[in-house]
């Protein structure tokens, strides 16, 4: 028997810029059996619980930022504090400079680490000047934790929820490391009723857990990274060296590489907080079977279409100002939401897409009755989906003149002759792509047909179920970990 190498161990144990701990890295699984253990142990005594929790997700977002963790750290002291003041202030003046204050340090903070560059940048480009970036680190997942702070703190400045009166119980709630560095965005309403009570996992809460785990590696681990790192990612370095009909499929390749890629990281984050006892709210609805613009944000990404609603759009008058400034508000919303997602043109122009279409379905749903029936709602799907896939081109691409060679290599160099000989190329490729529609499209009704027959099976089937994913993972992926793609955001 070898030698332990506690050296390389304690190396595994450290933050590594290269290596991120990720829910479909090995690392994590282990680390996750060891921690359950513990937790197993713990978990009836509520304050021990909320502590081993509290620490445990600062270590993982530790593997993730270094001591970057940090700003968790300051951020939970600081809106605590501000929240308990803003609930015991009778003075309208100080409750707003209280949460002027919070908005200034969440999105300050945001601010700094996501759009200093990109602020400089454009300010040289003005003056015509070159810039060279400052060497600024961006925190994993800092758009989704300012935003969930930011939801607490709104929240209790709008009468809606009483502030936690313990410092550890806010920590808990914002560092629950399922979701913290990539979502869903979770409202303090729904968690914090559930941070005293004794956990309970039902037998149908067990089998839930392993279904959307084992589906949620399935989708990231095999089928996101696999047409990613084998076809997506060629497409989209060189558009130039493929025709118009690949880069087509490059196209539809990243629709479902990052649907596959965030619903897969949702569904492991809700699965894996179901295991310890705590209830997420669902992120993702098959958004591609949308009808319609509105529809699709009422299915991607539900947490944050929801925060940008009520803490956004609301806030501008949403609806309540007359039509124009209903449309205004919604182009604002998405523009700023293009924006949350990355600092560059192509991002913003992403926002407005969506910002246009939406305004413009609320004006035509307003002048025009289009009857309900499979027709229209078949078109309405495609027509959808392909709005939504053009808008993707400038969500993925690296600049915009990679955006503008896959437009020009679709519209003008297209190539149809070359389908049989795409298909005989990338067999498995294609096979990965037309399941991963499959299943995204199939109805509702099938899906929890599969998902109640996981809940009736017996405890020791429901571990081979997942340990057959994770021997799938295994022989499909490469050697190479693949981050989540909204990481970076």
């Amino acid at each position: 028997m070898p030698p332990v190498d506690f050296q390389k161990i304690l190396q595994e144990l450290t933050y590594q810029s290269n290596a991120p701990l990720i829910f479909s890295s090995a690392l994590f699984m282990y680390l996750f059996v060891g921690f359950l253990a513990i937790y197993l142990l713990v978990y009836k005594h509520t304050r021990l619980r909320i502590l081993y929790l509290t620490l445990f997700s600062l270590y993982f977002y530790y593997k993730s930022s270094g001591l970057y963790f940090i700003l968790l750290l300051v951020l939970t002291v600081s809106d605590f504090n501000i929240a308990h003041f803003i609930h015991k202030s009778r003075k309208k003046w100080l409750r707003t400079f209280l949460i002027v204050t919070s908005l200034t340090i969440n999105l300050g903070m945001l601010a700094y680490f996501k759009y200093t560059n990109f602020l400089f940048d454009s300010f040289y480009k003005l003056l015509n000047q070159p810039f060279e970036n400052f060497n600024i680190f961006l925190p994993v997942g800092i758009s989704f934790f300012t935003f969930q702070s930011l939801s607490y703190t709104i929240d209790i400045y709008r009468g809606k929820i009483e502030p936690l009166k313990k410092l550890g119980d806010y920590a808990f709630y914002l560092t629950f490391f399922p979701q913290m560095v990539a979502g869903p965005i979770v409202r303090a309403a729904d968690f914090i009723p559930q941070i005293h009570k004794t956990p309970f996992l039902s037998k149908d809460d067990f089998g839930r857990a392993i279904f959307l785990i084992a589906g949620g590696l399935f989708k990231k681990a095999v089928i996101s990274d696999y047409i990613s790192l084998n076809f997506v990612d060629r497409i989209f370095e060189n558009p130039l060296l493929y025709t118009g009909f690949e880069n087509l499929m490059g196209v539809y390749g990243y629709a479902l590489q990052i649907y596959c890629d965030f619903s897969g990281y949702s569904d492991m984050a809700i699965g894996i907080a179901l295991l310890l006892g705590f209830k997420l709210n669902i992120n993702f609805d098959s958004p591609y079977q949308s009808a319609s613009i509105t529809e699709f944000w009422r299915r991607w990404h539900i947490s944050l279409s929801s925060w940008l609603r009520d803490y956004l759009y609301i806030s501008l008058g949403g609806n309540r100002k007359g039509k124009l400034r209903t449309y205004i508000n919604l182009l604002i919303t998405m523009l700023l939401g293009g924006l949350w997602h990355g600092a560059a043109l192509r991002f913003i122009i992403w926002g407005a897409i969506h910002g246009v279409v939406l305004a413009f379905e609320k004006m035509w749903t307003s002048l025009v009755k289009v009857p309900a029936n499979k027709v229209t709602r078949v078109l309405g799907v495609i027509v959808t989906f392909h709005i939504v896939c053009f808008s993707w081109i400038f969500f993925r691409a690296d600049s915009m003149e990679i955006v503008s060679q896959v437009l020009n290599q679709i519209f003008l160099n297209f190539h149809p002759e070359i389908i049989e000989n795409f298909i005989e190329g990338y067999k498995l490729v294609v096979i990965l792509m037309l399941s991963g529609f499959i299943l995204h499209f199939t109805p509702k009704s099938i899906e929890n047909y599969f998902g109640s027959l996981v809940n009736r099976s017996p405890f020791v089937l429901k571990v081979v179920y997942l340990s057959l994913i994770i021997i799938l993972v295994i022989q499909i992926r490469s050697s190479e970990i693949q981050p989540f793609i909204y990481f970076q955001f």
